[in-house]
């Protein structure tokens, strides 16, 4: 957990880093430190250190990684929502599948965007959702409008933020008592939550759901 002390400056952005990758933040925070309207006033590697932040210094834009130890960036999101946060979270990752883009949107994100983007796109995501506008990148919601005239439907959307959230997890190698711990639920809970996933997927085992979870593109291998 990394805090910077500066004096308060309303005329600048305030942003919280989130990413479990030290370098990565560094990379972050050299970049928003060349833009006198922006500062990075925390940094956090990962959900939980992420939601004490946020509850201490309430920064104005929060950018989040999605895949991290610990809570996964879709369960900061959604435990976001309950505190009725001011802040708006921008999220940021490697994840381009358009249904990361829309569980991240549903469950309150402001604004989407890929590592692969050019980097002054990050300033200008930062800023946009800062004043109110959602942002997403060019290249993933042109991706997003493709699949929709492709498919009458996502394969996902009929899965809750839970139990999208669940699958990829369950898709990653954890264990059905490994997530229960990170979610905080009974190990009867998750299973119980992937008896019903695989039943609205119409698969007929967790290894031909994690198949299907691999072959859509929700785990990078």
């Amino acid at each position: 957990m990394t805090q910077t002390n500066t004096p308060h400056d309303s005329r600048r952005i305030r942003v919280l880093l989130v990413d479990d990758h030290a370098v990565v933040r560094a990379g972050y925070r050299f970049l928003l430190a060349t833009n006198t309207d922006i500062e990075v006033v925390a940094e956090a590697s990962d959900g939980n250190e992420a939601l004490l932040l946020l509850d201490k210094l309430k920064p104005d834009v929060l950018v989040l990684d999605l895949t991290m130890p610990g809570l996964h960036g879709l369960e900061v999101l959604r435990q976001i929502q309950t505190r009725r946060s001011a802040s708006r979270v921008l999220v940021f990752t490697m994840h381009e599948n358009p249904a990361f883009v829309e569980q991240a949107l549903q469950s309150g994100a402001s604004g989407y965007l890929s590592k692969n983007s050019a980097p002054e796109t990050l300033v200008a995501a930062i800023r946009s959702i800062a004043a109110g506008k959602p942002y997403i990148d060019a290249s993933i919601a042109q991706n997003m409008v493709v699949q929709q005239t492709r498919e009458k439907g996502s394969l996902f959307e009929g899965l809750t933020n839970r139990e999208f959230q669940i699958l990829c997890l369950f898709a990653e190698g954890l264990s059905v008592d490994d997530i229960a711990g990170r979610l905080g639920l009974s190990s009867k809970t998750i299973a119980n939550y992937l008896t019903l996933i695989k039943d609205k997927l119409q698969v007929g085992s967790t290894q031909e759901l994690v198949r299907l979870a691999i072959s859509k593109g929700l785990v990078t291998l």
